[in-house]
């Protein structure tokens, strides 16, 4: 390759950012720059290549071969490149990078978003940006370091690291019971108004119990259902239906006294905190300090165990 056709990382970096925000406008908001700047950048770049790179006719962007085969080559060439420059800094004494962090909303506001702050406070050369969502993994999970995830991981290639346990509690207000009476195995939950949380694109009224080797599933009534925890929770709390919650979202409920847990003795899935990353070995430092941090704020008990 002459010197009329050479590419640098700042070039690598510039495709990859429009391939991760799907159009040139977005790309340029990014970047800091106009869409006709982002344009004739392209333009130039696929000058010196000599190959088009970006199918601009579509209503969407495409890349060509050799776009998509400069974008895979490249996220390699940029990670291993980032990584060397952060050795080298992190010999000169501190974190430095950027970390991008994704979590669900709930679990996000209350627990995490504290840890990612106090992180960032304790290491100021490292720029942290949390993301609260409830679809990464079928979204872009490339565009993160670090994917904090609830419950079973499924079909996924991303590597899986223990943060904290959670289990799950059927729970009901006090003044719901009053009226139904409290239900003894989890087959009595068919006569009780059931509110159920839509997410992960899981069987939302079909609960699942253990007790022992027993093992029972119930298709549970419900007339109201929320892909959103917090009003779901709500709702419980209101006296308006059971609900099956992760014990991080009810401890508080519980010690209060605003709902009662339900059916002690048999054992819905656990539910537990995990962090995921790309990669087992080889992460950068700041992503397993982060990795390490977060473990040290939710061990050995985590906040909701906590009285």
């Amino acid at each position: 390759m002459n010197e009329t056709e050479s590419i640098g990382s700042a070039d690598l970096r510039f495709l990859l950012t429009i391939r991760q925000h799907g159009s040139l406008a977005s790309a340029a908001r990014a970047l800091g720059l106009t869409p006709s700047a982002v344009s004739q950048r392209l333009r130039h770049l696929e000058r010196r290549l000599d190959t088009r790179l970006i199918d601009r006719t579509a209503r969407r962007l495409r890349f060509s071969e050799e776009g998509t085969l400069l974008c895979e080559r490249g996220t390699e060439l940029i990670a291993q490149f980032d990584a060397l420059q952060e050795t080298l800094r992190t010999r000169r004494g501190g974190l430095v990078g950027t970390l991008k962090v994704n979590a669900p909303f709930g679990f996000g506001r209350r627990y995490l978003a504290p840890v990612v702050a106090d992180f960032q406070r304790a290491n100021p050369e490292v720029a942290v940006t949390l993301i609260l969502s409830e679809q990464a993994l079928t979204g872009s999970p490339e565009r993160y370091d670090v994917i904090v995830h609830i419950g079973e991981l499924r079909d996924s290639n991303l590597v899986g690291h223990l943060i904290a346990p959670n289990a799950r509690f059927a729970c009901a207000a006090p003044a719901l019971l009053k009226r139904y009476g409290e239900p003894q195995t989890p087959d009595d939950l068919a006569r009780l108004p059931c509110i159920v949380l839509h997410e992960n694109d899981e069987d939302a009224s079909l609960w699942q119990f253990s007790k022992g080797k027993a093992r029972l599933s119930v298709r549970v009534p419900s007339k109201l259902g929320c892909n959103d925890g917090d009003t779901v929770r709500h709702w419980a709390c209101e006296g308006r239906g059971v609900i099956l919650r992760s014990e991080w979202d009810v401890a508080d409920d519980l010690r209060r006294g605003a709902l009662r847990r339900l059916l002690p003795a048999w054992k819905a899935p656990d539910a537990d905190v995990i962090a995921l990353t790309h990669h087992r070995a080889g992460l950068p430092q700041r992503t397993r300090a982060f990795m390490q941090y977060l473990q040290s704020r939710f061990r050995p008990n985590p906040p909701w165990r906590q009285s």
